[in-house]
């Protein structure tokens, strides 16, 4: 298929840059795949969609504060700290990076120095930090990770608090990931006491969000693009209640796509095992799904893998006229946007 199979027009007034004052206010569009059509609810009705032993399965990935602006001289640089390679020592990505190069020396705010010892590609570093100064620089002066298309920078200071509590699930548990997984960024503690109290079996992943998730496609034909890896892992009682859902033919919703490429990566025949793995797994159309049943899922950018995996799921030819109609009634897009849930 070709990249351009995945484009849709979004007016720029569509992209929400902030969340709405209550998480489980977002509209949430239906798409029931088998009779073909597309309906308009409220989050909050999220839970009235699912039925005693259904499985829910969510990624509690926690993300970290990750997003940090030093200085190099005179130069502000915004750096994106992606992982800790070894002791002390961080892969970034940073911008402008054209500005940064092997042996600079980095300040950061409260005194926190750092070298750059390795140039990559794209915009990657590996940045030398004192060793344990990495977290209390996150803690002091880290922002939420948001995308590029939110418009955030150290002058909306103001937002720094907000966009931490926001950017980030109610039910997140282990700092490591880079981007929230944001179809659960809808979810509030009463919709989760709703669901459970409906018989559903909650079963948390955890997937950490890296790029992979957001890494651009940059071939026309789409399956000659290759994913980065990303971790993930699954406990015994999530791969048990899983496993047990789709022997007894209950149905497993999946929220979010992460949660859906950690259960479709760990799929063996139709089960899943328990432990902590890596996966490159690109979900496309074509792709035979093993495990998930149902998705909830946000609106996602033009020309993405999370676009394609949506519409691997959906039939590409139906989310694509559902998008359309998102923007004909003017959903909220991305990461701060409304959701998709589809049956």
């Amino acid at each position: 298929m070709k990249l351009s199979d995945f484009d849709y027009d979004l007016p720029e007034m569509l992209i929400a840059q902030r969340p709405l004052p209550r998480r489980d206010a977002s509209r949430m569009m239906v798409v029931d795949r088998a009779a073909d059509t597309i309906a308009h609810e409220s989050f909050a009705r999220f839970p009235d969609r699912l039925a005693s032993g259904d499985v829910l399965v969510i990624n509690d990935s926690k993300v970290r504060p990750a997003r940090v602006w030093g200085k190099r001289g005179e130069s502000r640089i915004e750096f994106l700290f992606l992982e800790e390679r070894e002791t002390g020592v961080w892969e970034v990505m940073c911008r402008p990076a054209r500005k940064v190069g092997t042996g600079d020396a980095i300040l950061f705010a409260g005194g926190v120095s750092a070298v750059v010892v390795e140039k990559g590609e794209e915009g990657r570093r590996l940045l030398r930090l004192e060793a344990g100064h990495a977290a209390g620089l996150f803690e002091s002066s880290g922002y939420a990770p948001l995308p590029p298309y939110i418009k955030r920078g150290p002058e909306h200071g103001h937002l720094r608090e907000s966009d931490l509590d926001r950017y980030q699930t109610v039910f997140a548990r282990e700092e490591g990931s880079i981007a929230a997984p944001t179809a659960g960024l809808h979810f509030t503690r009463e919709v989760l006491d709703a669901v459970r109290g409906r018989g559903v079996v909650i079963a948390p992943v955890s997937l950490d969000v890296g790029l992979a998730t957001f890494q651009p496609v940059r071939v026309d034909e789409i399956e000659r693009h290759r994913m980065l890896e990303e971790a993930y892992s699954v406990t015994e009682t999530s791969a048990a209640a899983v496993n047990l859902a789709k022997a007894e033919g209950r149905p497993v919703t999946a929220v979010g796509t992460t949660s859906v490429r950690t259960l479709e990566s760990a799929a063996r025949e139709g089960r899943i095992p328990s432990g902590r793995f890596t996966t490159d797994l690109f979900i496309r159309p074509g792709y035979r799904f093993r495990i998930v049943d149902r998705l909830l899922t946000n609106f996602h950018l033009p020309k993405s893998t999370l676009l394609m995996l949506t519409a691997a799921f959906g039939g590409r030819d139906l989310i694509m006229r559902a998008y359309d109609e998102a923007v004909r009634a003017e959903y909220r897009f991305f990461s701060y946007g409304d959701c998709m849930l589809i049956m």
